[in-house]
């Protein structure tokens, strides 16, 4: 689905894709399953993918899966909070793509000239993250506003900070964090190594952590969903591959890939 115009609208070629397709020598599959085409049309080269701090463990398996298909492509993973990794990529860092965890932080890199035709591919949500066994019993969003509960959180200018905000103000319901974290991995890790009672993650991330932490899902959540885009970075080192590994987060396979790991469909 195509992000409207003030929000990033979306195209993606059909002959990005097909780059994918291209195997060494022995036949490899492509991400739809056809045949690999001759060694001699085979990509090669280091690509680098700027991804929001949410996406690092299923990105890290889509990349090593995109290797495979693609003999002699490297992907190098870069994870950190969105508004992080946009102001790295403004100032000129070299990546060749970037996914972000919200619509607002790729439009900033679109507006800057640094990205073009940016694509929604997933969608999450928040979810409290307990300690184990939520020792404080927390039941609701309403249980986080309890003073002498150590609550973590994202920073405002993050995704996960700002859809935090958004449910704040739907709510009426002032949370008291002890601290705002650039990512969202970071708030896990406070509840993860009991530095904290609570944090508000990604549904994702909850799902990912197993048992080192509970999940208290909660309704309004859904008011403040973030839909996730990728795009290939303008003046990218690798545009063919650049385009080509988009096209693979979108295919069916990654997808597929993605909703088991606990992320939605893109709206």
């Amino acid at each position: 689905m195509k992000i409207p115009p003030l929000r990033a609208a979306a195209v993606l070629t059909t002959a990005a894709f097909a780059l994918t397709a291209c195997g060494a020598g022995g036949g490899s599959d492509s991400p739809t399953g056809t045949p690999a085409s001759t060694a001699s049309e085979a990509p090669t080269g280091a690509l680098t993918v700027f991804a929001a701090a949410s996406l690092s463990e299923i990105f890290t398996a889509l990349a090593a899966e995109f290797e495979d298909r693609n003999p002699g492509v490297t992907v190098s993973l870069v994870f950190d909070g969105s508004a992080g990794l946009a102001s790295q990529i403004t100032e000129g860092a070299p990546a060749d793509v970037f996914a972000s965890a919200d619509l607002a932080t790729m439009q900033t890199v679109v507006d800057a000239g640094a990205a073009e035709d940016p694509e929604v591919f997933v969608s999450n949500v928040l979810e409290i993250a307990t300690t184990p066994g939520n020792p404080a019993g927390i039941a609701s969003f309403a249980d986080l506003a309890d003073p002498a509960l150590v609550l973590v959180v994202c920073a405002p200018e993050v995704p996960c900070g700002a859809a935090t905000a958004a449910v704040e103000t739907l709510t009426g319901i002032e949370l008291h964090p002890v601290s705002e974290e650039n990512s969202v991995t970071d708030v896990l890790g406070k509840v993860v190594s009991g530095e904290a009672d609570a944090g508000l993650v990604y549904a994702t991330d909850v799902l990912a952590a197993g048992g080192a932490v509970a999940g208290v899902p909660f309704a309004e959540a859904g008011s403040a969903v973030n839909d996730y885009p990728i795009a290939a970075v303008t003046g990218a080192r690798q545009p063919e591959l650049a385009a080509a590994f988009v096209a693979f987060v979108l295919s069916a396979d990654a997808q597929a890939q993605l909703a088991a790991a606990g992320f939605r469909p893109a709206p």
